[in-house]
């Protein structure tokens, strides 16, 4: 790397292999998202990548789950699904409590090895880490205090990446029915290192150069982002998503769990207003049971049924190169 920014791995289709390829280009560290995606899928995609002769990391989802009340399950589907019936798609029946395919990709990561391997949502067994250490992959740990940090380089990890919590997207905490701590990013940078003696990633609505700068001034050693590479050339995100972003009347982010059951910080809109007090914990399953009305709607251009994760840096995601982006925000190092 010879700028300190990581292109910060977003699940459901934003980062792209052309996005984790542009990071590199621009010398900086782009991370495969393998969360909701299949083994084959991930399989294809760090191949993509890995063709092109740089290093970049893939981030996955450590089980953590949360198990859903069925009969909570059963009365929140009841409550969307009238707006599911309008596109034509069913929710299912049942909670489905799965681990993303976990040990497959695991396996996966251990029979083909890469450069970098991040966790979020849960700290993986100390025999997984070791095992990716041996295979010659760096070990990384999402951590949103002092005290998961500790726990993490308790577990034998490389790398701390830690997450503020006006980052996008699902909080990392390991106790997932807590919203994370109110803290700066700058006073989580030095909580982290006053309480480990391991490198410092830090996230959490870095939009600007100089709130890049201010956190490796901290003592970070690098700043992820990833809600202002959303709008990118390289990004998945759905047009409807990338829409929403650019419109000056969507004024504030929320934590909302009503989209997966888990907390997560995204745009306000109706189905936030309509439903967030309804909604019961539960991940997975919640994520599962909403996922095929997202999609739908994100496809007809309905952005007040999506997820739109964001985190509160979202006003600077502007229409360019993801290396474009980056270069511009370590232009004060």
């Amino acid at each position: 790397m010879s700028i300190p920014l990581v292109a910060a791995p977003m699940s459901g289709g934003p980062t792209t292999p052309q996005m984790v390829i542009a990071a590199a280009r621009a010398g900086g560290l782009g991370t495969l998202a393998a969360g909701y995606k299949t083994v084959g899928d991930l399989e294809a995609q760090i191949a993509q990548v890995s063709a092109e002769g740089i290093a970049f990391g893939v981030n996955v989802f450590a089980p953590n789950p949360l198990p859903v009340d069925r009969d909570a399950y059963r009365r929140y589907a009841a409550l969307i699904r009238q707006r599911a019936e309008r596109f034509g798609v069913e929710l299912p029946p049942e909670p489905i409590e799965d681990t993303d395919g976990y040990d497959a990709k695991i396996d996966l990561l251990l029979d083909d090895p890469v450069p970098m391997v991040s966790f979020t949502f849960g700290i993986p067994a100390q025999d997984v880490i070791a095992r990716l250490r041996h295979a010659g992959s760096v070990v990384a740990q999402t951590v949103t205090t002092g005290a998961e940090a500790a726990r993490a380089q308790a577990a034998g990890v490389d790398v701390l990446i830690g997450q503020a919590p006006a980052a996008g997207g699902h909080s990392a905490t390991l106790s997932p029915l807590a919203e994370p701590a109110r803290i700066g990013i700058v006073e989580l940078v030095h909580e982290l290192r006053s309480q480990t003696s391991l490198p410092v990633i830090v996230a959490g609505g870095l939009a600007t150069a100089d709130s890049v700068a201010d956190v490796i001034r901290a003592g970070a050693t690098a700043a992820a982002v990833g809600t202002v590479l959303l709008r990118s050339d390289e990004s998945g995100a759905s047009s409807t998503y990338q829409a929403a972003l650019a419109d000056p009347a969507r004024t504030e982010t929320v934590v909302t769990h009503c989209f997966s059951g888990r907390p997560a910080r995204g745009l306000r809109n109706g189905f936030i207003d309509t439903f967030d007090a309804d909604a019961p914990f539960g991940y997975p399953a919640i994520h599962h049971l909403t996922s095929p009305l997202r999609k739908a709607a994100a496809a007809a251009g309905q952005p007040e049924l999506v997820n739109l994760w964001a985190g509160r840096g979202y006003r600077h995601a502007t229409a360019e190169s993801t290396a474009d982006i980056l270069r511009r925000l370590a232009a004060r190092l």
